[in-house]
């Protein structure tokens, strides 16, 4: 069982930077594949970005490359969005998720995923 909560999302001007967290209770954090998702009303989650169990590899959606990082770390056991250069377009509920990856890790796919946050708002007024 993995619990996830995220925290850091607010309200700031495009062209500002933010950095969501996400902290993990359970003792096997290094072994799920992890990601990030937002939604925003009316519209099904949409991926942001993902790293793999141990941090080898990130994977962004192609809106978001080159101005969002993910990393993880792994003592602390939290997951992290730092998002630069945002945009009125990034606004909405994004979300931490954990995915159990004994069987490859399909990080864009919203339903492969076992465990998600409450989501944390981000609000970017132009």
């Amino acid at each position: 069982q993995v619990q996830l909560v995220e925290s850091g999302g607010g309200l700031v001007q495009a062209g500002d930077s933010l950095s969501l967290s996400c902290a993990a209770s359970g003792r096997t954090f290094s072994s799920y594949g992890m990601g990030w998702f937002r939604q925003t009303p009316g519209e099904d989650r949409e991926f942001v970005a993902a790293i793999s169990p141990v941090g080898g590899s990130t994977y962004y959606a192609a809106s978001v490359k080159g101005r969002f990082t993910i990393f993880r770390e792994t003592a602390k056991k939290t997951l992290y969005l730092q998002m630069n250069s945002l945009y009125p377009e990034a606004t909405a509920v994004y979300y931490c998720a954990a995915q159990a990856t004994y069987n490859g890790f399909s990080y864009d796919r919203a339903n492969a995923y076992n465990y998600w946050g409450q989501g944390t708002q981000v609000t970017v007024s132009s």
